[in-house]
């Protein structure tokens, strides 16, 4: 719990993922509504690969390719998905709880309509995530990199951007609670700057979104 003046910022609640020995996956190819349990996927290619529905549970996740694989309503539990690399992955209305996302590589991810709750998401970078309409509670941005995130009319309580980049981000219609961005590294929105509400912001940050604020609420700046 972070004090700014008077108010106070709820940390968020980072996972702690303790993977049992893992059993290497040499099923084939994923299915859906597929259940794997305590399974390791390591370096396979799972590029347009049908696993809508499935839950991954106790699961590490390294090294593979997800372009255009087909996880919509996926559940992941208490997992590690390390290393990734993809473009069009559709994730949208997955569950992830206790999850860490580290040194992905990733484009075009849908993930409108998800749930991440206690959510890692470590080095690496994500192009075009889409987040909208999803709920975000207790969600750590760290150290990554983020280009065009969509948050759109999403949900978050508890999330923080810590060292990280985010670039040309959509905050339009979101709601927001104890979403603390003053570590962000950089910082770029491109909409929603009246939906910050309930974040918490430095100094400098103020200072640079001055303008887009202004613009919000129709104030012109004359020299």
């Amino acid at each position: 719990m972070v004090r700014k003046g008077q108010q106070v910022v709820k940390a968020a609640r980072r996972p702690e993922v303790r993977l049992p020995e893992p059993v290497v996956w040499e099923g084939g190819e994923l299915e859906p509504d597929g259940d794997y349990d305590g399974l390791e996927f390591a370096d396979l290619d799972l590029a347009g690969q049908e696993g809508a529905g499935a839950r991954f549970m106790d699961c590490a996740v390294r090294r593979c390719v997800l372009d255009e694989a087909v996880l919509a309503k996926a559940r992941f539990l208490d997992s590690v998905l390390e290393g990734v690399r993809g473009v069009g992955t559709d994730l949208s209305g997955a569950s992830l709880r206790d999850v860490e996302l580290v040194d992905a590589r990733l484009g075009g991810v849908q993930m409108h309509g998800s749930v991440l709750e206690r959510v890692l998401v470590r080095g690496g970078k994500i192009d075009y995530l889409n987040l909208r309409q999803a709920r975000l509670k207790d969600v750590v941005f760290e150290g990554c990199v983020l280009v065009e995130p969509d948050f759109g009319g999403a949900v978050l309580e508890r999330v923080e951007f810590r060292d990280c980049v985010v670039r040309g981000v959509d905050f339009s219609g979101a709601r927001m609670t104890d979403v603390d961005l003053r570590e962000a590294a950089e910082l770029a929105i491109a909409r929603g700057v009246d939906a910050l509400a309930g974040a918490a912001i430095s100094p400098g940050q103020l200072f640079d979104l001055a303008p887009a604020m202004a613009a919000q609420l129709g104030v012109r700046v004359v020299p």
